[in-house]
């Protein structure tokens, strides 16, 4: 039972991360009807931005508590990741949205191309050592169970996001917009919704938690490189199938049951009788199994559409 409460706990600081950039996912979608190919490689640079911002307070001089370091670090991290997000959709998306979505869906793939090998350029191709944003250290007055101030602060800090994010869409004249649109582009735009603006509001707040992801990925496993968004990137998407594409809980939930899903499979290697590195293959199975049994996810439904 410890080793199962183990890999649960270290299950959902991870499927955290995925909930974040699977959010992103999920709400370009739910606007635009299409998959931003592209977002996990926003995940990458917010993690870099992280790195040279704390680099940059350092060097400064600037006496700070370490918990002020981090969350100036994380802010700075989400604003770069919301301006590359917007100035993406500003360039490479909106002169295509009348055109068909296979022709957006080809220029989301050579975005996030073209995003990892410029920052193979710029940050170079060899793993970097990510800064400790949190101290860790190990909480005690739990048995025999280990659990880190860096997992607590990660699980925290993404459900106090995502709380945000349901109260932006939920509770905001701009939320409203955007569910609009999502039901309704021409309605929502004969009702005054100026759809440019809510468009590039979308695609920013979705990799502003993209960046978020990044950081938290990179402060749980202590190394970047240009091309660690594509694994991550790839499972947020099938988290964000699992959960019902479009549906933003459904995003929520469909990324911390993979985290916990994938660290089961590595706890539990030996008893299923199969390496620990299948752990990928697992959201690539899954994400099979949800295309043939319930392709709306767990938490979409159906909709009809009429000729």
């Amino acid at each position: 039972m410890n080793e199962f409460l183990q890999q649960l706990i270290n299950g959902i600081s991870l499927g955290s991360v995925y909930a974040l950039i699977a959010l992103g996912y999920t709400m370009v979608y739910g606007v635009l009807r299409f998959i931003n190919f592209a977002h996990g490689d926003v995940f990458m640079i917010g993690a870099f931005s992280a790195m040279f911002g704390h680099s940059l307070i350092k060097r400064s001089g600037l006496v700070m508590p370490d918990w002020l370091v981090a969350l100036v670090v994380l802010t700075l991290s989400m604003v770069v990741g919301a301006l590359l997000g917007t100035l993406i959709e500003k360039l490479a998306y909106k002169p295509l949205r009348e055109r068909p979505r296979l022709t957006v869906l080809i220029t989301a793939i050579g975005v996030s191309l073209l995003l990892e090998y410029v920052g193979q350029l710029v940050f170079g191709a060899a793993p970097r050592g990510f800064p400790s944003l949190i101290e860790s250290k190990s909480l005690g007055g739990f048995g025999s169970l280990q659990l880190s101030s860096v997992q607590i602060t990660v699980v925290l800090v993404s459900g106090g996001l995502l709380m945000g994010l349901r109260a932006i869409v939920m509770r905001t004249r701009m939320g409203l917009s955007m569910r609009a649109l999502s039901l309704n582009p021409t309605a929502a735009a004969l009702m005054g919704v100026n759809t440019n603006v809510v468009i590039s509001f979308t695609f920013g707040l979705g990799s502003a938690l993209a960046a978020a992801g990044g950081v938290f990925y990179a402060s749980l496993y202590q190394a970047i490189d240009p091309f660690m968004g594509v694994l991550p990137g790839m499972k947020a998407f099938i988290a964000a199938v699992l959960g019902g594409i479009g549906v933003l809980p459904g995003a929520a939930l469909g990324g911390v049951l993979l985290g916990v899903l994938e660290t089961l499979v590595v706890g539990y290697s030996k008893v299923l009788g199969i390496p620990s590195g299948f752990r990928d293959a697992v959201a690539f199975l899954i994400l099979i199994l949800i295309l043939l049994f319930k392709p709306t996810g767990l938490l979409g439904k159906a909709h009809r559409e009429k000729v």
